[in-house]
């Protein structure tokens, strides 16, 4: 072996974690914390930039979340960042607002997402056996007998830096976000491919008016999908615009046109001046069913973690949560093993983690494609659903504690939320028969009425539609989400 290979493979560590995002970062302070009689972990924190990430989404965390955070000792990141409480949602059609409160008095957070990670950074660097490097990692480091992977190889992000440094690990965690580099080399034949919903076009209001005061509003808007705004500070609030692929050439004046004149009208003079002054950032909003880890499709010594792994649709704020949750359970888990080069241990730990996260994990993702269909409604029969779930949420009780709590992490059971998504169905329905609806007279202008008893048999016809269409966005996510093999 060469001086220079053998200067390589002497940095050993107990775990290598790639990415210093959300999950990585928080994970690497979570491990520190291990009680363990041959002392504290040895922990590589790898992340190709630690400067303060901008982006658009990552900026709202449910109480779920909250709670999460309290149990991994991170409760004080969301604390001195010009965190604003949230304390539920508005949500907001043809101008009528219903209100949705968090239950119990439990409250969230919104911030600024760069601010965020890099507090939870700041846990990382201080803890106990962790060191946190700036690196791109370019691959895994694999046994050429076995194929496990005993690390990666990363170029350090210093002045002249070419070489590429090898960090070895009993185990390597990847945590490298939504675009991840690495998921099909860990996964192999058994990885998914992102399904992408929609793009998300953001941008930050200054000094914006809400509907109700510190709470996430989502507006309902007609020929595009929903939109998203809740404040991330004192005088910023964030704009989050659901457009559909393909994408028009001038999203500016798309946005101006089409999506403003349909805001509460104390939004249009703050969002105008967005649009003008500050340029339009874009999303990709992906749905990633997990994949389970461990077994004779994945590679022995990796695991993923976090949007690497996993995606929802960001409409329901959703994914921190879950990637915090995630960590909690594996640090758990982590905490009973004494070797973490014997796979075959891992690989009964990493069965455990995947079904055990299931009850959260599944109710938020379900729920946030489920209700991006129904926000989003591009045809006759979604719009039934639409206005029947805004209808269900203004009976106001169970009808909005119910599916607040599924959102926000409070309740996690996706029995609970079959339950009330087909209630929402049959709501619809029973709405499409008794309830006034906008039709336009002979002199074109909108009235109400009720359907009268003749219209009742293309009504019958088109309550069948209806809930097949129910059956035909929430079954699918259902089984991919509870299916075993």
């Amino acid at each position: 072996m060469s001086a220079q290979d053998s200067k390589m493979w002497s940095v050993h560590y107990d775990i290598v974690i790639v990415g210093a995002g959300v999950a990585g970062s928080a994970l690497a302070h979570a491990l520190s914390t291990l009680p363990r009689e041959k002392g504290p972990l040895r922990i590589c924190l790898l992340e190709r930039s630690l400067a303060e990430p901008d982006r658009i989404v990552g900026e709202l965390l449910q109480p779920g979340g909250i709670a999460a955070l309290e149990k991994l000792g991170l409760a004080d990141c969301v604390e001195g960042i010009d965190a604003i409480p949230v304390h539920g949602y508005c949500v907001v059609l043809d101008g009528k607002p219903v209100h949705i409160p968090y239950p119990n008095g439990r409250t969230g957070r919104s911030f600024h997402h760069g601010r965020f990670i890099q507090a939870l950074r700041k846990k990382a660097k201080a803890a106990r056996g962790v060191e946190v490097v700036e690196a791109t990692v370019s691959e895994l480091v694999g046994c050429p007998i076995t194929g496990r992977v005993l690390g990666v190889r990363a170029t350090r992000k210093e002045d002249g830096a070419v070489e590429k440094e090898a960090f070895l690990a009993d185990l390597t965690i990847i945590a490298d976000g939504c675009f991840s580099n690495f998921r099909s080399s860990v996964v192999g034949t058994a990885a998914r491919k992102p399904e992408l919903k929609s793009h998300f076009v953001g941008a930050v209001l200054e000094n914006a008016q809400l509907p109700i005061e510190r709470h996430g509003t989502v507006v309902l808007v007609k020929g595009s999908g929903p939109v998203l705004l809740y404040q991330i500070g004192t005088h910023d609030t964030r704009i989050l615009v659901d457009v559909k692929a393909p994408l028009p050439s001038d999203l500016k004046s798309h946005i101006l046109d089409n999506i403003i004149p349909q805001l509460p009208s104390a939004l249009h003079i703050p969002a105008q001046k967005a649009l003008k002054a500050d340029r339009l950032r874009r999303m990709p909003n992906s749905f990633l069913p997990s994949t389970e880890q461990g077994g004779r499709h994945s590679k022995e010594g990796v695991l993923l973690l976090g949007d690497s792994w996993n995606m929802r649709h960001p409409l329901t704020g959703g994914g921190m949560m879950c990637a915090f949750n995630d960590v909690v359970i594996l640090r758990e888990y982590l905490s009973q093993v004494d070797d973490f080069s014997s796979w075959k241990e891992m690989s009964s730990l990493l069965h455990r983690w995947h079904w055990r996260r299931k009850a959260l994990a599944s109710t938020v993702n379900i729920l946030s494609v489920a209700l991006y269909d129904l926000f989003g409604a591009d045809d006759e029969s979604l719009e039934v659903l639409r206005i029947g779930c805004f209808k269900y949420f203004e009976r106001g009780g169970d009808c909005v504690n119910g599916p607040v709590s599924l959102l926000s992490g409070i309740i996690a059971s996706p029995a609970v939320l079959f339950w009330h998504f087909f209630s929402v169905a049959f709501y619809s329905i029973w709405v499409m028969f008794t309830h006034p609806h906008t039709v336009t007279s002979a002199d074109g202008k909108p009235i109400q009425i009720v359907p009268s008893i003749d219209a009742y048999p293309y009504l019958f016809i088109k309550s069948i539609q209806v809930f097949w269409t129910a059956c035909i966005v929430f079954v699918p996510l259902m089984w991919t989400e509870v299916r075993w093999w």
